[in-house]
């Protein structure tokens, strides 16, 4: 028989050397390479090959007609927007959020709602007592849902006692996947070991009975979710409940959905009986003006989230500092790298001079701006602010700006012009060539310094 021959395989990298270093050749870490037993190739292992011996599976052509999966309602409509039209039969979704966003209440309702409806519902937590979850199903109204549950931390009894029911349950909700383990390994719950293993076997189940699953993870101070990447690998549909404590809107975020697409959010506001749904979230991102006034340097942007149009208001305030002092640029919801690129154009282009003025940008809310639509909006906020001249108050502003000055056209400029135009809006300041504002009254420009011109120069 052949010797036994040993390898030296770096954990951080899997890198593999003949013999041991202190430091691994390929990663440079210190103190990774760990001994392992080479496999033994005998004359007879080196006659085997993988190409034999397995049963063939079947091969199918992709233009075969597939059927949509069907969909079961969450009976919270934002939520199930965020899905892409409900859940699906078999399919594992993760939300995450910070602690106290609304995770556990928002699931605990979508769960009270589908047990109204005469759906099965398997509830399980692992953080809190059920005499804790049940204090808050009565404080949401939801005490006499029909909810199966349990507060359990070990997978292999969760999962015998799911497989000892008669039927599946339509929904199964882990509450949360870091407080799991499997007995099989070794480790203290939340390892990254452990929550693998136990959302591989939870997954697992889901995909053979044909149950929805859902699954809770914690989030870095980073905002990622905690634990392995390999996890949202893993799961249909990745979901991200954001907000701000401060502020009443909560936003629900899909960045991952196989099911659906990615650009889709639902909008809640956190109230006395839990999450309650927006179906107009402009209302929430628009601050209170008496009718026919407006305000300097305040600009209504109708943004995009998904295919979903959300008016926000977005204000600037531009203050002259002292001579020889150091001026400030503060952003609060919108990137300060485009910013900063914003105000070059305006100088560089237009001859507006902010090197002496502090710039103060926020988006009223708290909302979050990435759309490059934006970029007009704070233009025409920074010019108003800077001459002193408010714009109409009717008025709303999208379309991206490049650094010659040229405005370019924004996606979906019609969807953006229809909301405007519903929420009694009457003109908007957008890119020449943009068509679909209907009775509104749209103000088309090529360059930013066209629109300047418009706006009014500082005296």
């Amino acid at each position: 028989m052949a010797k036994g021959k040993t390898r030296f395989v770096c954990q951080a990298c899997g890198a593999v050397a003949p013999r041991w270093a202190g430091q691994c050749g390929d990663c440079k870490e210190w103190n990774t390479l760990v001994e392992e037993a080479a496999p033994v190739f005998t004359p007879f292992a080196a006659k085997q090959s993988l190409q034999t011996g397995g049963r063939r599976i079947a091969l199918e052509s992709l233009a075969d007609d597939v059927a949509l999966p069907p969909r079961l309602s969450t009976g919270i409509a934002e939520l199930d927007r965020a899905l892409g039209g409900g859940l699906v039969p078999g399919s594992v979704t993760l939300i995450g959020g910070d602690p106290g966003i609304g995770k556990s209440t928002l699931l605990l309702q979508a769960a009270g709602k589908m047990a109204r409806t005469g759906a099965s519902v398997a509830y399980v937590s692992g953080e809190e007592a059920a005499d804790q979850v049940r204090l808050r199903a009565r404080r949401l109204g939801l005490a006499k849902a029909d909810v199966a549950l349990a507060a359990e931390t070990n997978v292999r009894d969760i999962l015998t006692t799911l497989t000892s029911l008669k039927a599946p349950p339509g929904l199964l909700v882990i509450d949360s996947i870091q407080t799991m383990h499997s007995d099989t390994l070794e480790g203290a719950p939340g390892t990254v070991s452990q929550v693998r293993a136990s959302a591989q076997e939870l997954i697992r189940y889901a995909k053979l009975s044909g149950c929805a699953l859902i699954l809770v993870g914690h989030v870095t101070k980073d905002g990622q979710l905690a634990g392995p990447r390999v996890l949202e690998h893993m799961v249909d549909t990745v979901l991200y409940f954001e907000g701000e404590r401060s502020h009443q809107y909560r936003i629900l975020r899909a960045v991952k959905n196989r099911f659906g697409g990615t650009d889709e959010i639902g909008v809640f506001a956190m109230g006395a009986d839990g999450l309650e749904e927006v179906a107009n979230p402009s209302s929430l991102f628009l601050t209170s003006r008496a009718e026919g006034t407006s305000v300097t340097g305040a600009v209504v942007f109708p943004a995009l989230e998904g295919t979903r149009p959300v008016l926000c208001e977005i204000q600037a305030l531009v203050v002259r500092v002292p001579s020889g002092a150091t001026p400030r640029r503060a952003v609060v919801g919108w990137d300060s790298g485009r910013l900063a690129m914003l105000l070059a154009v305006l100088e560089a282009r237009c001859g507006l001079a902010f090197g002496g003025h502090e710039v103060y940008l926020n988006v009223a809310g708290g909302l979050r701006i990435a759309d490059p639509a934006a970029d007009l909006a704070v233009a025409c906020a920074l010019v108003s602010a800077l001459t002193d001249r408010p714009l109409p108050a009717d008025a709303v502003a999208f379309g991206e700006v490049a650094l010659s000055g040229e405005l370019r056209a924004a996606g979906l400029a019609s969807l953006r012009l229809k909301e405007a135009a519903k929420l009694g809006f009457g003109r908007a300041f957008v890119p020449d060539g943009t068509t679909g504002g209907g009775r509104m009254l749209v103000s088309g420009f090529r360059t930013m310094n066209g629109l300047v011109d418009h706006l009014g120069r500082p005296e």
